[in-house]
Order: C-alpha cells, then sequence, then structure tokens
C-alpha cells in the first residue's frame, strides 16, 4: 500500500498553501491589493488592447524592421 506524501490542505482552504510571495525589500505582497489592481487595469486597458493596431503603425514598424535587417 503506497502513501500519498503530500500534506492535506488545512481545514478551510482549498489547497496546497504557499508561500506568502514578497517584494525586492522583504515585506510581503498584498494578496487582495494585487487582486484589486489586477481587475481593474483589465477593466480600464482591455478593450483598448483589442483594438487593431493602426495602418499607419505597423508601416512603420515594417520599415523599421527592413532597415535592420
Amino acid at each position: 500500500m503506497s502513501r500519498d506524501s503530500r500534506k492535506a490542505p488545512p481545514p478551510g482552504t482549498t489547497g496546497p498553501t504557499r508561500p506568502a510571495r514578497r517584494r525586492s525589500d522583504g515585506r510581503p505582497v498584498d494578496q487582495a491589493f494585487d487582486t484589486w489592481l489586477q481587475r481593474e487595469l483589465h477593466q480600464m486597458y482591455d478593450k483598448v488592447a483589442r483594438e487593431p493596431i493602426p495602418d499607419d503603425l505597423l508601416k512603420l514598424i515594417d520599415g523599421d524592421a527592413s532597415k535592420r535587417g
């Protein structure tokens, strides 16, 4: 009989626990703020990001790429 080596999650949680993320200066990341910020940024910019790239800009990019070879 083999045993699963993974530990069961603590009661009241839905999955394995992960260590808290930390900023480069060692302070913990506020997950609630990160979630809120991501949601707000998506709400503000997703529509713009889905817009087609203007032809004039594509021509500039193609022209620059051909110059660089």
